[in-house]
């Protein structure tokens, strides 16, 4: 998994979204975009990419897209359309913008081989002109994150688990939701 974080200002958004997935498909990498206000770390991401995998080996993926896997796991949901709150829109965006080769890590070599095509495929976006490539860690917004993953102040209170790692447990959750 290779990230961009920065803003996005987007015009037409599905011209943009388009322009992502041509740059994944010329790279054979899933690539997915989304709002940086609601994405707890990489941790989040890395096990959203990770649990995409998995289903990708096991032929149990909710979606027919890899992009839109990791989206859904991301978002910890099983309908694309409640999931697509976690992306990008209109406007300008904190984004966080994830470049993944879905469950093409056979062996070291494999590793490599995809992590080359996640970079190369980072490489290219880098250069679109709505990207305005910034740190966002600061965007996250723990009320927004919380409501989303629907993460109540008693849960918070009652453990001493970080945001971060009680909505990794969302994202692993879907799986088991079935």
């Amino acid at each position: 998994m290779e990230v961009l974080e920065g803003e996005l200002r987007i015009d037409d958004l599905d011209g943009v979204l388009e322009r992502l997935d041509a740059i994944g498909d010329e790279h054979g990498v899933a690539v997915q975009a989304f709002d940086a206000r609601y994405v707890a770390g990489r941790e989040h991401l890395r096990r959203a990419c990770a649990l995409a995998d998995r289903a990708h080996v096991r032929d149990e993926m909710i979606a027919r897209d890899p992009g839109v896997e990791i989206l859904l796991y991301a978002a910890g949901r099983r309908q694309i359309q409640d999931a697509l709150e976690m992306g990008v829109s209109p406007g300008q965006t904190p984004a966080v913008i994830v470049c993944h080769a879905v469950g093409d890590r056979p062996g070291e070599a494999g590793a490599e081989r995809a992590t080359e095509r996640e970079r190369a495929a980072c490489e290219v976006i880098e250069t679109m002109a709505c990207l305005d490539l910034t740190a966002t860690r600061e965007a996250a917004d723990p009320q927004l994150i919380a409501e989303f993953f629907d993460i109540t102040d008693a849960e918070r209170a009652a453990t001493d688990a970080t945001l971060s790692e009680l909505v990794c447990e969302r994202v692993a959750m879907l799986v088991v939701e079935k």
